[in-house]
């Protein structure tokens, strides 16, 4: 966890830019059952993180800038010996307010009675509408409660604020120590795509290429995967989402990982394609060249002032020159690009934000227009190209999928993910050893 002066400046920086009349509401999500009675792994959500660093389930925060007291309240679990013995220790809300510099701190049992006061009078609401449905129907009672009481002096907020209009674009821009663990992240990372990439042999099982990966992912100091890994082998390779990572990889194949340890609650996010025999074929070598020369141009773009946008529609372009090149399409890139033909065979977008949410929060557009990239955003840059396992082409059941993590410096970027290997040559020494 970051000291807490982290914390307590991101929260006097959002109450800032609240302004002294709103007030914002921000809860975890609940735990939900995996099967039976047994849950799955609890993940504090991102919001309440990035505001405390408090982990626990069950809490909400209440920010409230123009307040004279109790301007930031949680909502916590309290200590419960009989039940720390079977689920682990809590903070309670004395640790709220001694640990994670809480003014006021009150058993989560509370929050339906106290919430009306905390939020009464207030000219804005902000939250985060659409996540928790039994959190909304509080909302949604305490403010059809409060409409009951203007009379006597206690209104409602006049407005429900989504809260990427302040919270979120204060996440887009990291600061130096989100950088920190972001590289930790990435480094990490790194190192379980060489273990992969050593596993990974003909006869091996995608799922333990996986399982090296979570292995370095825990014993390198991360808490696991920040999104669910992804080892398609061959065809699998040519499907976005893949997980299920149970088949044999095969003599020849591709394998496409695309893998990111979270370190601090950030996550990184790489994918690399290598071949499982530790030598390329002829017609796979020139078809990740290709797709390699438009993933290291367009991480030349990722520059200040440029957008997201260019440098997509950069790699739609190249690629669709390739494509043709390749004899997947034919006629001229304008004609390929106007009639989306190309989609057949990359038909997602080139980059997202990352943070504490692989696909972190903030716009992509400023009134309408696509966001000028800036320093501190941190983005993927991850072109590839797929080609449909019915296709009638030598190619068929080939996935090809190159991403890099980049932070948007004053003068340019920095990869953060350079330490992994992408060369062709690199590649093939590092499946052969």
């Amino acid at each position: 966890m970051f000291d807490p002066t982290v914390f307590r400046a991101r929260r006097d920086a959002l109450m800032r830019a609240l302004g002294p009349t709103a007030v914002a509401v921000v809860a975890s999500l609940p735990e939900r059952l995996r099967n039976g009675d047994a849950f799955h792994g609890f993940r504090q959500q991102s919001d309440v993180v990035y505001l405390t660093g408090f982990t626990e389930p069950g809490a909400t925060l209440v920010i409230r800038p123009g307040a004279d007291k109790e301007r930031f309240v949680m909502f916590v679990r309290p200590r419960d010996r009989e039940m720390e013995t079977w689920d682990g220790r809590r903070a309670g809300v004395e640790g709220a307010v001694e640990i994670y510099g809480a003014d006021a701190a009150y058993p989560a049992a509370e929050l339906d009675t106290r919430l009306l006061d905390l939020v009464a009078n207030h000219g804005e609401l902000h939250y985060a509408l659409g996540l928790d449905d039994e959190m909304d129907l509080r909302i949604a009672h305490v403010i059809a409660r409060l409409r009951k009481t203007e009379k006597k002096g206690k209104r409602p907020p006049r407005a429900v604020v989504d809260p990427r209009a302040a919270l979120h674009e204060q996440r887009l821009v990291k600061r130096p120590e989100e950088l920190a663990a972001l590289r930790k992240a990435c480094a990490i990372t790194a190192e379980a795509h060489l273990a992969a990439m050593k596993v990974g042999k003909p006869g091996a099982f995608e799922h333990e290429v996986e399982a090296v990966i979570d292995y370095t992912f825990r014993t390198r100091g991360g808490a696991g995967p920040g999104y669910s890994t992804i080892v398609g082998a061959g065809e699998n390779a040519t499907i976005l989402h893949y997980i299920e990572n149970r088949c044999a990889i095969a003599d020849g194949d591709l394998v496409l990982v695309d893998a990111g340890c979270e370190y601090d609650h950030y996550t990184a996010d790489i994918t690399r394609t290598w071949p499982a025999n530790g030598t390329f074929s002829p017609r796979q070598r020139d078809a990740y060249a290709r797709v390699l020369a438009v993933q290291k141009s367009a991480v030349a773009l990722a520059r200040p002032g440029a957008t997201i946008d260019q440098i997509h529609d950069h790699c739609v372009r190249q690629l669709t020159e390739a494509m043709i090149a390749l004899g997947l399409l034919d006629g001229n890139p304008e004609d390929r690009i106007a009639d989306q033909s190309y989609r057949r065979y990359y038909m997602h977008g080139t980059s997202h934000w990352l943070g504490l949410d692989v696909h972190d929060v903030g716009a992509y557009t400023q009134e309408g227009k696509a966001r000028p990239l800036a320093p501190g955003m941190v983005i993927t840059v991850e072109p590839g190209l797929y080609v449909p396992a019915d296709a009638d082409h030598p190619l068929r059941g080939l996935g090809i999928r190159i991403e890099d993590d980049v932070v948007i410096t004053a003068d340019g970027n920095e990869v953060l993910t350079a330490a992994c290997p992408k060369e062709i040559e690199e590649l093939e020494a590092a499946c052969r050893s």
